[in-house]
């Protein structure tokens, strides 16, 4: 059977069937089609290749030849039995009793958050917030819209007590060693949620210290393990004049009502998880009589963000902000237009109120940081595992394993920092620290917060290398850890602003909390020489002493240049700090990697200061060339 037809054909499939019966061709060109048919009742199997098959028919469709060769991406580790140091650590640290208690939770979770939670994280950083601000009819509704995923993820913060476990006294000094753990698995894979969850940390702290019966409200829902019951927290402090100056920049007032609450109005600049369920903030009392904010009286406030109606409790929703990454997270500009709230500090005591939450932001902060380096390693080492360069796999290049040795000195040194920290924080909560512990505390944690972040960035950065250029290709998943890190450095403080709230620590105790700082180190160092086998630890050690002498001595004969030198301080007593808390764990260990992981440490500059640099005019060298006259105009 043979058809011919004349007129344009648009047929947009060739089938090819080959059976006993019979065998169809159909091919289209414009404007005809050829259809032969055939019947034998003794057909041949047909023992061509499908493409020999096509070659032979002239069949002109094909699919790309793209070679035969792809890369098997990095796998996921669990995040919790495959971190050495981590699981090492805590079983120096925790009783028998309670590492039995938890030790299986953690293995679950570190399991759970790869494979259940990183995909809700990453389809947070697919599905991006956004605001709808009037509906169809022309209201204003400021709808914030997350992803389903979002949503998902505040109630698997719940289930998992991620805020709960520090809170319900189930292991005395160890809940907030257990809580921190927890959120270190889950912040590099959770798709940003940890920040809402900083600041949840930080309000419920807040709640628990504070008598106030509306925080006490708060405090049973910012602790709840119950999805239905649990709140999050914003932390909308910062305004439009920006800055870590809160005293100074804030703007807002409190006009109080008859009921005793307050009317608030003002103009947040940088307010983070504005999904939550509620906030505390910062706003100046005003009243009819005195319409004029006091001089740094600033009070804190706390307001739920819906009214029972379910709408916006005075709020609008300015705009989300568009940022380099965090881009997971709904940041806004919020203008409050009258939102009831209620005081809970006295007043005039609002900073002062805020000490307790930042101790604990910070401290999420350098969670956050050790959580996303860890999590850069793990990947790079499993990818190194299942790439070949150069007739080898990348793990066998002895230049590669000196690269990623270093990244794991680094990783192990502010981890130990971070926990240690977190450790002396769940002491002070339990009632069972020395006022040694306690200073030493305040002092550590701007200095943790600065240098965990700052590492974090060059860790991550590094880390990328290891992936060649797919470490540089958005849907790898592997920029995004990059561009989220660059926050770390910059919110809750910068890293100037780390180094002079340390200095602050040290004049508000007249001293004391260096001196602690000092006899801690020593102390741990004498214990660590003692503890190591023969004397494999006695040079380390004497290099962190010798670096702890010599800063001292510097403050004591230079207290002028304190100012200028003070994130070269910071810095260097992170150094110094962390080759002792190294060196106490490898005496402890004992194992090859764990004394190389203390020794190196030790090794490497441990002093970062710079003498001739604080006294000479670095002003002058910054601003040569700058002429106002050639300057244009704003950049936006």
């Amino acid at each position: 059977m043979l058809s011919h037809h004349r007129g344009p054909i648009k047929l947009a499939t060739r089938l090819l069937s080959v059976s006993n019966n019979a065998r169809w061709v159909s091919t289209t060109t414009y404007g005809s089609q050829h259809v032969v048919s055939q019947h034998k009742k003794d057909v041949k199997p047909n023992t061509l290749s499908v493409e020999e098959l096509k070659d032979k028919l002239r069949v002109q469709f094909s699919r790309a030849k793209l070679g035969r060769f792809t890369q098997t991406p990095p796998h996921q580790e669990n995040l919790f039995t495959n971190n050495a140091f981590l699981t090492s650590y805590l079983t120096r640290i925790l009783p028998g009793d309670v590492k039995n208690a938890i030790w299986g939770d953690l293995t679950r979770f570190g399991q759970r958050a790869v494979t259940d939670i990183y995909p809700l994280g990453k389809e947070c950083e697919v599905s991006q917030p956004y605001v709808r601000t009037f509906n169809a009819w022309g209201n204003r509704t400021d709808e914030l819209v997350t992803c389903s995923a979002w949503k998902q993820l505040k109630a698997v913060s719940a289930e998992e007590g991620l805020i709960a476990t520090a809170y319900e006294g189930n292991y005395g000094e160890y809940d907030r060693l257990y809580q921190m753990v927890k959120l270190a698995i889950f912040s590099p894979v959770s798709g940003l949620y940890s920040c809402p969850l900083a600041m949840t940390d930080g309000a419920a702290k807040s709640a628990k210290m504070i008598k106030s019966p509306h925080l006490q409200r708060a405090y049973m829902h910012l602790t709840s393990r119950d999805p239905k019951m649990f709140w999050t927290s914003g932390q909308w402090m910062t305004e439009k004049r920006g800055g870590s100056d809160v005293s100074g920049a804030t703007e807002t007032v409190a006009l109080q009502q008859n009921d005793g609450s307050h009317l608030l109005f003002g103009y947040k600049w940088f307010s983070s998880a504005t999904d939550s369920d509620m906030t505390l903030t910062l706003a100046n009392i005003i009243s009819e009589t005195q319409p004029e904010p006091k001089p740094r009286g600033l009070t804190m406030f706390y307001l739920e963000t819906r009214k029972e109606d379910g709408k916006l409790n005075g709020i609008e929703i300015v705009r989300l902000k568009d940022k380099l990454g965090t881009r997971q997270l709904p940041t806004a500009e919020l203008l409050l237009d009258g939102a009831v709230a209620h005081q809970v500090s006295e007043e005039g005591r609002g900073i002062a109120s805020i000490s307790n939450m930042l101790t604990i932001t910070r401290l999420h902060n350098s969670i956050a940081a050790c959580g996303a380096m860890r999590r850069i390693l793990q990947l790079a080492r499993d990818y190194s595992q299942r790439r070949s360069a150069f007739g080898q796999i990348v793990d066998s290049h002895v230049l590669h394993q000196l690269t990623t040795s270093r990244l794991e000195v680094i990783v192990r040194g502010c981890e130990a920092l971070t926990l240690h920290c977190t450790r002396l924080l769940g002491r002070e909560e339990a009632g069972t620290a020395t006022v040694q512990e306690r200073l030493v505390l305040r002092a550590l944690t701007p200095i943790t917060k600065m240098f965990t972040a700052k590492m974090a960035m060059s860790v991550i950065s590094e880390g990328l290398e290891c992936f060649g250029g797919q470490g540089y290709i958005e849907d790898t998943g592997l920029p995004v850890l990059l561009r989220d890190a660059q926050v770390l450095p910059i919110w809750e403080g910068t890293s100037n602003i780390m180094s002079l709230d340390f200095l602050r620590a040290v004049m508000k105790t007249n001293g004391e909390a260096l001196t602690s700082l000092y006899e801690d180190i020593k102390a741990r160092l004498e214990d660590s020489k003692a503890k190591a086998p023969g004397n494999e630890l006695d040079k380390s050690a004497a290099l962190v002493m010798q670096a702890m002498n010599e800063l001292v001595g510097f403050l004591q004969k230079h207290p002028e240049l304190i100012q200028s030198a003070a994130r070269d301080i910071a810095t260097s007593i992170a150094h110094i700090y962390i080759g002792s808390l190294l060196l106490e764990h490898a005496a402890w260990e004992k194992t090859s990697v764990s004394l190389e992981v203390g020794k190196r440490w030790c090794e490497q500059q441990l002093l970062h200061l710079t003498l001739k640099q604080y006294v000479v005019d670095n002003h002058s060298v910054v601003m040569d060339g700058y002429n106002p006259e050639e300057v244009y105009g704003p950049m936006f």
